[in-house]
């Protein structure tokens, strides 16, 4: 399923109010797949400046899922880069 169909579909049931919400949301299951915790995996989706492909690349490749968010996580927030 591509990612604007998931949007809609996630909009469709009522989860989404917006595209950005639909995203977030998209984000946060793929995060929670790949291990995550849940209070991580909707943190790090939230953020703008966190690419969940690379936190993904880290995780598949065996990095745990906090060390990913250390590794790649966002500049300047708490669990992110310094």
């Amino acid at each position: 399923m591509n990612i604007q169909r998931e949007i809609e579909a996630l909009a469709g049931a009522g989860v989404a109010r917006n595209e950005w919400d639909g995203v977030v949301a998209w984000r946060a299951r793929l995060l929670r797949e790949a291990g995550f915790p849940a209070t991580l995996a909707a943190r790090m989706a939230a953020s703008r400046g966190v690419d969940i492909h690379e936190l993904l690349n880290l995780v598949d490749r065996g990095c745990p899922p906090e060390l990913a968010v250390r590794i790649a996580g966002p500049m300047g927030e708490p669990g992110g880069q310094e």
